[in-house]
């Protein structure tokens, strides 16, 4: 190794540990932090891994259901320690160092699989859509309620379809989508309501916040992969 390669590195070590240090004296030290989700997180796995009480964690997430947990949703953790911070300091330092890959959806189109957060799906094709949102206000949801159209309760992951498009029941991964309340990338969603706007190539999604907040949406292009049984 030459005196020049060593000068690199020594100097990359350098503004890493400049970076990290920098973000942690940045953090309150019982300051609530934000976990990624990834695949398979539960509340109960999150509580034991950061420490703290699961009842605390779930309050803290009161627009995250317990069985409704997806890769690349943000989760707050209440209230913790030098440890949890850490790792988030850590992770934040190093990503503006090192270039992190654009997307993390890659679809192989000779097999019909689409991957993302590490996990592959089966596809039996896709459907481009000009997507919209909705929230649980009764403004949005008529004499209803925040209910589906089988009556179940709205959660992340429902969204509105015109049936004759999309059967009702069917399991999509959405992507191409940009915003703070949804997963980044990719997300799985269920046709499990519809609307009298909602015709054609048209989906409505459901997501979790205020009516501003769900504003924020506004009219987007996303692809839908048609996710098989």
């Amino acid at each position: 190794m030459n005196k020049h390669t060593k000068l690199a590195r020594a100097v990359k070590a350098t503004i890493i540990a400049v970076g990290l240090a920098g973000a942690l004296q940045s953090v309150p030290v019982h300051a609530d932090s934000i976990h990624k989700a990834k695949e398979g997180d539960t509340f109960y796995l999150l509580a034991k891994q950061y420490g703290v009480d699961m009842n605390k964690l779930i309050t803290a997430n009161p627009s995250i259901k317990a069985s409704n947990i997806y890769g690349g949703l943000d989760i707050v953790i209440p209230g913790e320690g030098s440890k949890a911070l850490m790792s988030t300091a850590s992770a934040s330092a190093m990503e503006n160092i090192i270039p992190q890959p654009l997307s993390a959806v890659k679809v192989s189109s000779a097999d019909k699989t689409v991957e993302a957060w590490g996990k592959n799906f089966s596809y039996s094709k896709t459907v481009e859509v000009k997507a919209t949102a909705y929230s649980s206000a009764a403004s949005e949801n008529g004499k209803w309620g925040a209910v589906d159209y089988f009556g179940k309760p709205l959660q992340l992951g429902t969204i509105a379809v015109d049936p004759k498009v999309i059967p009702m029941g069917t399991k999509v991964l959405v992507t191409g989508h940009s915003h703070s309340n949804l997963p980044k990338n990719a997300f799985v969603a269920t046709a499990t309501d519809q609307g009298s706007a909602i015709k054609g190539n048209r989906i409505d999604i459901f997501i979790p916040g205020s009516p501003q907040t769900v504003n924020e949406f506004g009219f987007q292009d996303v692809k839908l992969y048609i996710l098989d049984k």
